[in-house]
């Protein structure tokens, strides 16, 4: 295969993940390219990439506009194009255009993405592979009788998922028959207003499990290797919150079967680049394959801080027709890392998204300590887009040290003009349940009532030793106290 060097990379993406793609540029070598909507002019992605060019217009559609990002691309110079996750980052259509256009698409085949988008069509390719599903529906759905005719015919719990979509959006929860209506409908009308389209599928509900996702790098002369497994159980209305790598509670003879049921089923799919295999662990420790995610995700540090491996670096590398550099057994994993997503949301108004400009700004640092993130002091959120502000990560050697470390990261942060999640985040650090690893996706269901969600001022007490010294000092300029040297 003839490998094409890709010297200028257009970033068709906004934030902290934009910021980490420039990272990996310069270190690479490779000239970077940002894009803007006219909300994002404060943007630090744009100062920090070598050219920026603004999309006029809505703030949303800036960044979904295929035709002018790749117009773009080409007008600049630019021979690809990475879309972080979000916005363009899953479409098969984007993916082709580029192709078409002559540019490449930093990111597995369109037809990988259109098989994995489509969540019906996805798991029946599963099965045919040998992974274990979650009974349900194997074609999309759209009227109600039919929902609810399928529903019966699975049995009650059942859970509802956008056929085309992801990230917990779409999805509802049906624990009885006289619910599926409302349900159903309310899924629905999510999946069109997230996705464009309003079909669902439906599965069997397996209550409480624990969600576990194996990340996957493949090259394209069929060399795939895992870089171990991530825990995703700790989430909000299905929206992950914080995630870990590897997982604390998870027996080695069923971390091993995970690997060789991604990596095998990868393999046999002929998958390229990065990808994430999501599934769901019962109480039994059954396995189900829920879904796959074709591009880098939100939580891709803790993969990275645990292997030593730059995935932004490896897509890049791959999409260039390189091969992998190492091979699974040339692999070392040390330790365990933890990201919090640190979203812009009130906990005390049931996380209302909290907008505004940011009056101060301070981040935690230290040993072991990360942050992906793209707003500073003066920064104003902006309510076009999602709420998340940046990340957290934290690594050490063993659980006990990450936590300890996560506890110390989170008592340093501060973050002043805007509500945070970060006191939700201070709690659960500190549940004895947390600490002992004990958590599926019922955890913050269970807990959030008896958590303390007022912000803590961390600067108070700093600023109280600070008066005291400033008496101190007053004392001896005036003689009143004496002190030895």
């Amino acid at each position: 295969m003839k490998r094409r060097e890709i010297k200028k990379i257009l970033i068709a993406n906004r934030g902290e993940i934009a910021m980490r793609i420039i990272r990996a540029c310069k270190e690479l070598g490779k000239k970077s390219v940002a894009i803007f909507s006219e909300v994002d002019i404060d943007g630090v992605w744009i100062r920090k990439a070598d050219e920026c060019y603004p999309i006029l217009g809505d703030p949303i559609q800036a960044y979904l506009d295929a035709e002018k990002i790749i117009s773009l691309a080409k007008k600049s110079g630019c021979d690809a194009i990475h879309p972080g996750y979000g916005f363009l980052s899953e479409s098969a259509e984007f993916a082709q255009m580029c192709e078409e256009n002559g540019i490449i698409f930093i990111g597995p085949k369109p037809e990988h993405i259109a098989l994995f988008g489509d969540k019906t069509a996805s798991k029946k390719a599963m099965k045919e592979v040998g992974v274990p599903v979650i009974e349900g529906t194997e074609e999309p759905i759209n009227s109600l009788e039919e929902g609810l005719k399928a529903a019966k015919e699975i049995g009650f719990p059942v859970i509802i998922k956008a056929a085309f979509g992801g990230g917990g959006r779409g999805m509802r929860i049906v624990l009885e028959e006289k619910d599926f209506k409302e349900l159903f409908e309310s899924a629905v009308n999510e999946a069109k207003k997230f996705f464009g389209k309003g079909d669902v599928f439906i599965e069997k509900y397996v209550n409480n499990p624990r969600h576990i996702e194996i990340q996957i790098i493949a090259d394209k002369y069929g060399n795939v290797v895992h870089l171990r497994e991530r825990d995703c159980s700790i989430q909000r209305r299905h929206q992950k919150v914080i995630e870990i790598a590897p997982s604390p509670r998870l027996s080695d003879e069923v971390r091993r079967e995970l690997y060789r049921i991604a990596t095998k089923a990868m393999f046999r799919l002929g998958y390229e680049s990065v990808g994430t295999m999501e599934f769901l662990l019962d109480d039994k420790d059954n396995i189900y394959f829920i879904e796959m995610n074709t591009r880098v995700q939100v939580e891709h540090p803790v993969t990275e801080m645990i292997s030593g491996i730059d995935i932004i670096q490896r897509m890049i590398e791959i999409a260039e027709g390189d091969k992998l550099i190492f091979l699974q057994e040339e692999l070392n994993f040390r330790g365990y890392s933890i990201e919090f997503r640190i979203n812009a949301e009130d906990p005390n108004n049931g996380f209302f998204p909290s907008f505004g400009k940011i009056k101060k700004f301070l981040a935690p640092g230290g040993p072991g300590v990360r942050m992906d993130i793209g707003v500073y002091t003066g920064y104003t959120i902006n309510p076009c887009y999602d709420s998340m502000i940046g990340k957290l990560i934290v690594w050490a050697l063993d659980w006990k040290g990450a936590v300890n470390k996560a506890r110390r990261a989170l008592d340093e942060f501060y973050i002043e003009g805007v509500k945070t999640n970060i006191p939700l985040h201070r709690e659960i650090v500190r549940d004895k349940d947390f600490i002992a690893g004990r958590f599926d996706t019922s955890y913050l269901n269970n807990k959030l009532e008896t958590f303390n969600l007022q912000a803590v001022n961390c600067l108070l007490e700093e600023e109280k030793k600070i008066d005291e010294i400033t008496k101190m000092i007053d004392k001896i300029k005036s003689n009143k106290l004496n002190v030895r040297v």
